[in-house]
């Protein structure tokens, strides 16, 4: 009896501490497997004394609206994040082969994420898919091989974060926008990109952390510049700064975006690098009303150094000396008609903001709007037939359309939203504009507010969100798209 009553203590115990070696040798995290249809069983092997995990997985993909891959797990709540030193292992079969900070809404293969995925070839991006079933899409870094990364959820937001070499974490910018609803995965994963293969991964220092609420008024503004194809609405970081950029316009080669930042304006190569400053004498304060005339050849920019108020100015496409179009200000321009001998600007005459237009050379501007309350952001269609504009004499802010001399004016948009700045596309399919919620009111466009990129087929009348972001003001003020009609340029925000 004495021998019983001394073995069975021992027994549990012995299966107490098992069970909790398990656990142990998970690290921070609760639990591990395969999501989705892998041809081949991953594993998962911690070292506690360097807190390394290694992971080995197949799969096909994470991609599309389901995912395979191997997943090692903790739940949580709230805003956090996780961080980790990456390696993918040898050469690899697929230069897509991933490895990945993963929140998942389930462990369910077609389940909503957000993920900051390194892949084979070095890309680094943030991939998401914003409700379960959904298809996934991508944020493009413009970081290769970065060897840490980070994931920060903040609210509905999530944000990337790069190391460069050996060099201190840094924002890669921009955000996604994923709904989770607590509680909610969060964890390691690895996918092969190829079933028929196993790629392995190491995960060194990991940490999670969890996120305190840091009040706006201590923030600093951070701006990402970004190009989305509406063909597949992957966005792609261009710029990140610590500064304010506003506004991008296209080149009409398709090879720069020019853009304001503190008063002055910037060009940068589409595909990235160090943007240089285009000389405007004495214009230092520019604002986010710019524009490139049809044949490339000219700028035009909205600037209050003279005056204190906004007046328009022309000047060589490569800088040089502003040269004043409109006689008085407040005046901002928005749009260059097509055969390049008219500038359609939004004007605050006699207490009233309305729709202007002027001759490219100066001259006596022409009244085009009068209904009482806000008409802003008029843009020609690339036929020359129309003005697009916002108005919110409906009530809400909206999309109307008129003949270039201010006749036949009719709405186009009729929604809950404040729809502004439309931009028809350079074939004129497409009208891009941006839409804030209704608790903003009609007549603002402030910034640091949530918003949408919309998307409207002016053949269908059908209309579509092309992406969600923190924004507004400066986002997309301006004519912004590629001349090619595939693509727009952006700028989106973050307050960290």
């Amino acid at each position: 009896m004495t021998n019983k009553t001394i073995v069975f203590p021992i027994a549990v115990i012995g299966l107490v501490l098992l069970a909790w070696s398990i656990q142990m040798d998970l690290g921070v995290f609760q639990g591990h497997g395969d999501i989705g249809a892998v041809k081949y069983k991953g594993s998962i092997k911690f070292d506690p004394l360097d807190s390394t995990y290694t992971i080995s997985a197949s799969g096909t993909n994470m991609w599309f609206n389901n995912d395979q891959l191997h997943y090692v797990w903790r739940k949580m709540y709230g805003d956090v994040a996780i961080e980790a030193d990456i390696e993918l292992l040898g050469k690899g079969v697929d230069p897509h082969r991933k490895a990945c900070l993963i929140i998942r809404q389930s462990l369910e293969p077609g389940s909503a994420y957000a993920d900051v995925a390194v892949h084979g070839d070095g890309m680094a991006a943030i991939q998401y898919r914003e409700v379960d079933g959904d298809i996934t899409r991508e944020l493009q870094s413009n970081i290769k091989f970065p060897k840490r990364a980070r994931i920060d959820k903040v609210g509905d937001y999530l944000y990337m974060s790069l190391s460069k070499g050996d060099g201190e974490l840094e924002s890669s910018g921009g955000a996604i926008k994923v709904p989770f609803k607590a509680p909610f995965y969060i964890g390691l994963g690895v996918c092969s990109h190829n079933n028929e293969v196993v790629e392995t991964a190491k995960f060194s220092n990991v940490h999670i952390e969890k996120l305190q609420t840091i009040p706006d008024s201590i923030k600093a503004l951070e701006s990402t510049l970004e190009i989305i194809p509406i063909a597949t609405l992957d966005r792609k970081v261009i710029l990140q700064s610590q500064k304010r950029l506003d506004a991008p316009n296209w080149s009409t080669d398709g090879k720069n975006l020019i853009y304001n930042s503190m008063g002055l304006l910037y060009q940068i190569p589409v595909e990235g690098g160090e943007p240089s400053l285009i000389p405007t004498d004495f214009a230092k304060k520019i604002n986010n009303d710019h524009g490139i005339s049809p044949n490339g050849k000219m700028l035009v920019i909205s600037d209050q150094t003279e005056t204190g108020k906004s007046l328009i100015y022309t000047l060589p496409i490569e800088g040089g000396v502003p040269k004043q179009i409109t006689p008085n200000g407040p005046s901002y321009w928005h749009g260059w008609s097509p055969d390049g001998k008219t500038l359609a600007y939004c004007a605050l005459r006699n207490g009233n903001y309305d729709v202007y237009s002027i001759p490219v050379t100066g001259g006596e501007e022409t009244r085009l709007t009068s209904a009482t309350g806000l008409d802003d952001g008029p843009d020609y269609s690339p036929d020359g037939k129309y003005i697009y504009f916002n108005s919110d004499r409906s009530g809400t802010m909206q999309i109307w359309r008129m003949k270039p001399d201010g006749s036949e004016q009719e709405q186009i948009t009729t929604d809950n939203y404040n729809d502004w700045f439309a931009h028809p596309s350079p074939d004129g399919k497409w009208l891009a504009y941006i839409s804030f919620g209704p608790e903003v009111p009609a007549n603002l466009h402030p910034t640091n507010k949530n918003v949408m990129l919309r998307l409207l087929n002016l053949e269908t009348n059908e209309t579509r969100i092309i992406a969600k972001l923190f924004g507004g003001q400066g986002s997309i003020n301006v004519p912004s798209w590629s001349p090619d009609s595939s693509r727009l340029a952006f700028v989106s925000y973050r307050l960290k």
